[in-house]
């Protein structure tokens, strides 16, 4: 099963060939079918004898690879899509060939200097000390809940006293915050933002000092959000990381999607007070042009975050010598160099490729909120900060936007599925992709 035979040989061609025909070619939008349908087609795939390699890769690369919406087509506009580059795409493949294991630096020394290396670019874009360092997790959800683990364990060692813990966020954060809370089992403090839509630093302190003053529980991380999912908007961050010290309270910022945009001169300036972060996460495979997955967690004080987070076993004795371990930080023991394909994409283009790029798709979204701004039957919700456009359709209805976007995606012009903002169905570009022009989204809103 383990030898490189001729057919093996032979297999590996064909995936080589299949990997760089896609990245040649423009990525097919493609669609989903039912699983019905699908089994209809290729049957039963797991047997006693097994398909071999080449009938496998055939199933695979002519039905369910096709049954598969491509998160980096330049029309695929939904939720956060992913973007990666080809020099990404290709280290992603060595990535996986090298049998890399990026749990501990004893096992992964090499892999890890460079993980780090992608991770202190971050860390200097939002200004944090030369100290910081963290991780590459799954995705926000565990970077979020890795970061609250360790504000919570340092709460406690603050406030012995406190009846229940309480993390203090904005009432638009990402849902990761709420399934971070439920695994924790600790309360949400949801803090309503300003008529903008960011959550202020004046609102924050006023609802952390109310709820102190009138029972025993006790705030333990105030959790800012650096461009909403959603609208893609920035929370107060100096006015939030002043709240939350004047408090001694853990700051973290919430940055997965938005916080790629630091390296983005333009718009920089938005996310001042992001130096005054304990943590942060952003995740390169949605706006760093790195596939999925990829999540850097970043602390201010990592040592904090190995005392919360380091496992203690007596085969990984031999592991406590004091070197960089990633399995330290966060949640996780066994993990792939899931940073490495990020890295050597950096690492081979330059940071200034990266600042290029991202002015690129910040220019094409405020062009496309002209666009909307203009139309006869649109209306824009609000100016994008970042790279996402949110509009609304006069006249329409949820179920017409739904028809409307399961019509756009059968027609394979795009994928836009409806959202809602206050409760009313919106419809919303994500603009990540720098191969997105401005002649797709001029293709797209003349169905509309």
């Amino acid at each position: 099963m383990h030898e490189f035979t001729a057919e093996v040989e032979a297999l590996a061609q064909e995936i080589l060939a299949y990997s760089l025909d896609r990245l040649k070619n423009d990525p097919p939008l493609d669609g989903p079918r039912t699983a019905e349908d699908l089994l209809s087609e290729v049957g039963q795939t797991i047997t006693a004898r097994g398909l071999g390699g080449h009938h496998a890769l055939e199933v695979f690369t002519s039905v369910l690879a096709k049954a598969c919406i491509s998160t980096d087509h330049p029309r695929n506009l939904a939720f956060i899509p992913s973007a990666p580059s080809e020099y990404a795409n290709l280290f992603d493949l060595v990535v996986a060939a090298s049998a890399l294991y990026g749990g501990s630096w004893q096992e992964g020394a090499g892999a890890v200097f460079a993980e780090n290396q992608a991770l202190r670019w971050l860390s200097n874009l939002a200004g944090l000390p030369e100290s910081a360092g963290g991780v590459f997790v799954q995705g926000g959800t565990i970077g979020n809940l890795s970061a609250l683990v360790v504000a919570r364990a340092e709460a406690r060692k603050k406030h012995p006293e406190a009846t229940r813990w309480v993390i203090a966020c904005s009432e638009e954060a990402h849902s990761s915050i709420v399934t971070a809370a439920n695994v924790m089992d600790v309360d949400v403090l949801k803090v309503p933002v300003a008529a903008n839509g960011k959550l202020m630093g004046d609102a924050v302190a006023h609802a952390i000092d109310t709820l102190h003053t009138t029972s025993t529980k006790r705030v333990f991380v105030v959790v800012a959000t650096s461009g909403t999912t959603n609208l893609g908007i920035i929370d107060d961050l100096k006015g939030i990381s002043t709240a939350a010290r004047e408090r001694d309270i853990w700051f973290h910022v919430d940055g997965a999607y938005g916080l790629a945009a630091l390296c983005a001169p333009s718009v920089r300036a938005k996310f001042d007070g992001v130096e005054n972060a304990d943590s942060f996460i952003v995740d390169p495979h949605k706006w760093l042009f790195a596939p999925f997955d990829a999540c850097a967690l970043i602390y201010r004080e990592p040592e904090i975050a190995r005392e919360v987070h380091s496992q203690h076993a007596s085969y990984l004795d031999t592991l406590k010598d004091g070197a960089w371990s990633p399995s330290d930080y966060a949640i996780q023991l066994t993990r792939r160099t899931r940073g490495l394909p990020f890295w050597f994409s950096l690492a081979a283009h330059g940071t200034d490729a990266y600042t290029d790029a991202m002015e690129h798709t910040i220019a094409v979204a405020r062009a496309a909120a002209d666009l909307v701004r203009v139309h006869p039957n649109l209306d824009l919700i609000c100016e994008p900060e970042l790279s996402i456009v949110a509009f609304t359709r006069q006249g329409w209805d949820a179920k017409d936007y739904q028809n409307w976007s399961d019509e756009l995606l059968a027609d394979q012009v795009g994928f836009i599925p409806p959202s809602s903002h206050h409760g009313q169905a919106i419809l919303r570009f994500a603009i990540v992709n720098p191969w997105t022009k401005i002649s797709d989204i001029e293709l797209i809103l003349s169905r509309l």
